[in-house]
């Protein structure tokens, strides 16, 4: 086997690991698409790691975060930053480990704007790492969730133009981020209580975090409307039906989705795009 054909194994393989929502959507994609999607994935998720990390403070977040965002930001030096993480590589998984491998994935026509895009969200992760998470208003909502999901929306539309031509609103794209993170936000309010980190808005209740999740994802089914690709609207439909479901079950009192009534809805999606 080439090396790779031997990545492109591995990394899907740590994409089936690391994604409950994105592993299957990802798979139906042509396979240049796959690759520029999944190793987009993979590249956001490494950050992502550590900033949800249990075990180091706040202040080596932000340096880690800090640090990576930076190396982004020009030629990746693989080696400087296997260099930043080694004291700390024990308490990481081999997402992050191996964000150079991710890279190195990715097709080279939209590498750069994958770099770009992960750069400027480690960034941000590293300005809410100092702050230690606190959000207080709505526009600290905003500005977090546009950090950590809404650049996700941006980078994909960055993709599908770079693919087909494929142009979508950039605001409804981090729409589309930002409501998928807020029905996480709310799966795990309780768990996020006992770390003793809240990203609900001071004054707000769970309603108007259901509100805010609601219409964020409104913005999402407005995003599809500029999409024609079947392949990608199939990727893009599922994890927003699966958000909108996921909020029904959590405002019935139910924690998640049944793993059968998400086969059932990415069958449904699959069949109703293929007419």
């Amino acid at each position: 086997m080439s090396n790779e054909k031997q990545l492109q194994k591995e990394a899907m393989h740590m994409l089936k690991l690391t994604s409950r929502t994105f592993y299957i959507p990802i798979t139906l994609l042509e396979p240049t698409l796959k690759k520029a999607v999944a190793s987009a994935y993979l590249c956001m998720r490494a950050i992502d790691e550590i900033e949800d990390n249990e075990i180091l403070d706040s202040a080596t977040k932000q340096h880690l975060l800090k640090e990576t965002s930076l190396l982004l930001k020009n030629t990746f030096d693989n080696e400087a930053y296997t260099q930043l993480l080694a004291p700390y590589k024990s308490l990481l998984p081999e997402v992050t480990v191996r964000l150079g491998d991710w890279l190195a994935f990715c097709p080279t026509g939209i590498v750069e704007k994958v770099k770009e895009s992960t750069s400027t969200m480690a960034e941000g992760m590293a300005l809410w790492a100092k702050k230690n998470w606190h959000i207080k208003t709505k526009e600290d909502l905003n500005d977090y969730t546009y950090y950590v999901a809404g650049l996700v929306g941006v980078m994909l539309s960055d993709i599908w133009e770079w693919r087909d031509g494929t142009k979508t609103d950039r605001e409804f794209a981090i729409g589309y981020g930002r409501g998928l993170q807020t029905v996480n936000i709310l799966r795990n309010i309780e768990e996020d209580k006992e770390r003793g980190v809240s990203f609900i808005p001071y004054g707000w209740d769970i309603d108007d975090t259901f509100q805010y999740a609601e219409n964020n994802l409104a913005l999402g089914d407005e995003y599809m409307k500029d999409i024609n690709s079947r392949s990608i609207l199939v990727f893009c439909k599922i994890p927003l039906e699966l958000a909108k479901k996921t909020l029904k079950a959590l405002k019935s009192g139910r924690e998640k989705m049944s793993r059968t009534e998400v086969e059932e809805t990415v069958d449904e999606i699959r069949k109703v795009n293929q007419r």
